[in-house]
């Protein structure tokens, strides 16, 4: 099976990574209009600031360029996931197992596609959520649209 361009650019800037005590949250290629974006995702334990950006950048752009994963041009960039960002891979779901998230189904539970609460377990592909409501739900991964962490509070802005 061919990799796709996420796999493949994944392999090759992870060392670099690794070299500046970053983890690859998430990579994305994708068309918007006529053009070709490449993002790549990047955390730390304490979060990202923009010089942890900026050297990761000048960092894996010579190694993308002589590996030369991506047939078309295309624009890099590299940012955090955010505060609320998006629960995709095993590991985020495992790592933040006790926080907060919101969790959007494909098709309604009850009437209801949006949901909050305590994220308490994922296992063979299940969602665990204790529900702001105070009942323990249970997802498929496959049939949610998005599952992200639920961190923003507004009475941050006020301290």
């Amino acid at each position: 099976m061919a990799q796709s361009v996420a796999e493949r650019v994944r392999q090759i800037v992870e060392p670099y990574a690794r070299q500046l005590s970053l983890e690859i949250w998430d990579i994305v290629y994708k068309k918007e209009g006529s053009d070709w974006y490449l993002r790549i995702f990047i955390d730390k334990d304490g979060g990202v600031g923009v010089e942890d950006c900026v050297d990761f950048t000048h960092l894996i752009t010579k190694p993308l360029d002589e590996a030369d994963p991506i047939s078309q041009s295309y624009t890099l960039e590299v940012s955090s996931p955010g505060i609320e960002r998006e629960l995709k891979a095993e590991w985020h779901f495992k790592k933040y197992i006790g926080s907060r998230v919101m969790l959007r189904t494909i098709r309604p539970v009850n009437g209801v596609r949006d949901f909050a609460g305590v994220l308490q377990n994922y296992e063979d592909q299940q969602i665990t959520l204790a529900a702001d409501g105070g009942e323990s739900m249970t997802f498929q991964k496959k049939e949610t649209s998005f599952v992200k962490l639920d961190d923003f509070d507004i009475n941050d802005f006020n301290k």
